[in-house]
């Protein structure tokens, strides 16, 4: 760095219009803000918030209130998407009961079967009359 070029780094006091002061470090000693900490809107929770009728505004009012539609079609599609799945859910829940009947009405003619197989007549009387009121 050359010498002799950079201003002095001091202790400055910074006298805002409310009439608070502080110090802080600057080139210049003393310092004369209209804004501080302790007066400024935002720090002091008085802030209000002004619509200026700015970009966003104008865009409504000239294409309609996009923002609503937007999130109405998300709505739209989100219970689309709820149905089709409550839908394949059910699909599913039927196809794996006709499964379980099927298994179940071919074990009952495995069983039947087997006991004719055995010779045992009662349980040919009794199953037959069942597996032909089944079909």
């Amino acid at each position: 760095m050359r010498n002799d070029i950079h201003p002095e780094y001091v202790d400055s006091k910074v006298v805002c219009s409310c009439g608070n002061t502080f110090m802080t470090k600057s080139t210049k000693p003393e310092l004369h803000v209209e804004l501080c900490n302790m007066c400024h809107p935002f720090y002091t929770g008085q802030q209000k918030f002004v619509d200026t009728g700015g970009r966003v505004q104008r865009f409504s009012d000239k294409f309609g209130n996009a923002a609503a539609a937007v999130m109405e079609r998300e709505a739209a599609d989100k219970e689309a998407r709820r149905k089709a799945a409550e839908e394949a859910a059910a699909k599913l829940k039927t196809e794996r009961d006709a499964r379980a009947a099927d298994k179940a009405s071919k074990a009952a003619k495995f069983e039947v079967t087997e006991a004719v197989k055995s010779g045992d007549a009662s349980a040919d009387a009794t199953e037959a009359p069942a597996e032909e009121s089944a079909e």
